[in-house]
């Protein structure tokens, strides 16, 4: 099986190639706003090697404090004829572009630099900032050090500057100690910008002490299966690298609290390698279908998805029903709900007197007659009043919108909008066009479905967008049978065959229902309607009806986004 490699994005930088800049300021006191900076030091960096230096002194354009000068070393007639901090601060911007800022308390360094920006009219380029004060609280104990200074740090990693106050000096001392710190999340598993500066973030230690669980996954695409002790699943997921999304579940960028509350209750992680990202997303969808953890909000309950029937009768009528069983009916779905199954009905009710009554009808024997009938919504042939031939012509409206050619259902549809529009009843006229729209959703659904589920093999296939080579598909029925990779610049027909040959074997389904779950078919129908996907071999037809119910879905939804945009418009107005 040939892996997927994973984009940069996925991947992230390491930190073998960031280039950091440590700097540090020294400052005539402790507010931005009122203090000026005396001193400028920064130290470049990269791969654990220093690329330069910078040092300068500011003129802060007032006397120094007594006590600040005892401090640090620095006196008036030291700064006199320094630059004023425009020309410093533009100086270090040059020096410092396109790297990540790190100090030791970077807020405080960060806040004076910014300050200064502001006062010059020089627009702040918001570098990444690592502050190895926070790092260090995470990775360094009492134990080791008395506390998180900088002075008791740079004793600890051995620093071969001594931090004394003078800018440069500190900046040299924080950039030993952050290769110390480097070298201990290192250890940890961390080798990435994005992962540093997750690690450093507040994350509860709960949280981090379950990074291990990433430790030993692949860096592959596929499946991840998050468990607890008793090995019952409590997340499924996909992605392009298994490792690298893993290991996001016990960072800062991880920010949704019931994700925060799994990651507590995992043991484990089960990683389910995949040849192709199709195969990683249908098997998603069939481990959640399975198994129902409890920390998947979505594709849970696929066995729900209910269908609008047109029921085998001689009076038909619509029914919704939970399942399709090859009688012969007409079928529209499968919805989401059942509340969307019925807004479906109550739009075909709207245009077509088909009769709404429950029972079975016999066209020898009559019975009474409903409210509908005095109003002119059904032709009664439930009294008589209508044979089961003049009937059939009303069904028959109906029996076309349901397989694939909704124009004269949807013509009368767009009439009874309109009317109501003329009318002023404009709440009435949405009622009618969002109920349309349940309808032409659930007839297109269907009639996208309906000729893959009764299609007994297609092989397709597309470039695989980076590593090469040819990303090879088999959907049987509307399921995926079976998927493969071949290589960059190998004859793909023998994979191909291969794929072929060791796919799953499916029985056909009763159309329009696929033989995989709705979803399933869904994705499998979109990956086959990418730019750059090949049919390489079919037996059966795969086609879409001209006058079907696809076009009049695109037409209301763009509508109904329309009159959404509108009102967001007159609201924000």
């Amino acid at each position: 099986m040939r892996m997927i490699q994973g984009t940069l994005e996925d991947l992230g930088t390491p930190l073998s190639d960031v280039t950091f800049v440590v700097v540090d300021l020294e400052t005539t006191g402790g507010s931005p706003q009122e203090c000026g900076i005396t001193e400028f030091g920064a130290v470049k960096v990269r791969g654990g090697e220093v690329l330069g230096e910078f040092q300068t002194f500011v003129n802060p354009g007032h006397p120094i404090p007594a006590f600040i000068s005892v401090l640090t070393g620095i006196t008036d007639s030291m700064v006199r004829d320094a630059p004023r901090v425009e020309a410093a601060l533009t100086a270090f911007l040059e020096f410092a572009a396109g790297s990540v800022l790190v100090a030791h308390n970077a807020g405080f360094d960060v806040s004076f630099l910014k300050a200064a920006a502001r006062r010059a009219n020089l627009s702040w380029p918001n570098h990444p900032v690592l502050d190895t004060v926070h790092l260090a609280r995470q990775l360094v104990t009492r134990d080791e050090a008395p506390n998180h200074r900088l002075s008791s740090l740079a004793v600890l990693f051995g620093a071969t500057t001594t931090p004394d106050h003078r800018a440069l000096h500190d900046a040299r001392a924080t950039v030993d100690v952050l290769h110390g710190l480097i070298e201990r999340v290192g250890n940890l598993g961390v080798h990435s910008l994005e992962e540093l500066k997750d690690y450093s973030a507040r994350v509860p230690a709960a949280t981090r002490r379950k990074r291990h669980l990433a430790d030993s996954l692949p860096d592959s695409p596929g499946v991840y299966v998050f468990k607890d002790g008793q090995g019952r699943a409590l997340y499924v997921g996909t992605s392009v690298n298994i490792r690298t999304r893993v290991r996001s579940y016990f960072t800062a960028s991880e920010g949704r609290r019931r994700m925060a509350e799994m990651v507590r209750i995992a043991e484990t992680v089960t990683p389910i390698v995949c040849p192709t990202a199709l195969e990683a997303e249908v098997r998603e969808l069939r481990l959640i279908a399975a198994h129902k953890p409890r920390y998947n909000r979505r594709s849970r309950n696929p066995e729900k998805a209910l269908w609008l029937k047109l029921t085998i009768e001689p009076f038909p009528r619509l029914s919704i029903v939970k399942a399709v069983i090859g009688d012969g009916a007409r079928y529209a779905g499968p919805f989401a709900s059942r509340s969307a199954a019925e807004a479906a009905v109550a739009a075909i009710h709207e245009v077509v007197p088909l009769r709404q009554c429950l029972e079975r009808l016999s066209p020898t024997r009559p019975r009474s007659a409903c409210a509908l009938a005095d109003m002119g919504r059904c032709g009664a042939p439930c009294v008589g009043r209508q044979t089961v031939e003049e009937y059939a012509v009303v069904s028959a409206q109906v029996a076309d919108l349901l397989t694939g050619d909704s124009r004269q259902v949807m013509a009368r549809l767009r009439e009874r909008m309109a009317t109501l529009s003329e009318q002023e009843r404009f709440e009435d006229a949405r009622t009618v066009r969002d109920r349309t729209l349940s309808l032409v959703r659930g007839a297109a659904r269907a009639q996208r479905m309906d000729p893959l589920a009764r299609t007994a093999e297609l092989v397709a296939a597309r470039r695989h967008p980076l590593a090469g080579g040819w990303e090879i598909v088999v959907v049987r029925h509307g399921r995926l049978a079976g998927s493969s990779i071949s290589p960059r610049g190998a004859d793909p027909m023998p994979y191909v065959e291969a794929a072929r040959a060791t796919a799953e074997v499916v029985l056909a389904p009763d159309a329009p229902a696929s033989a995989a779950t709705p979803e399933e078919t869904d994705k499998i129908l979109r990956w086959l309607e990418q730019p750059g996907v090949r049919i390489v071999d079919i037996v059966g037809q795969w086609t879409c009806p001209v006058g079907g119910a696809g076009a009049a879905r695109a037409e209301l939804e763009a509508l109904t986004q329309s009159a959404a945009d509108a009102i967001g418009f007159a609201h924000s107005a």
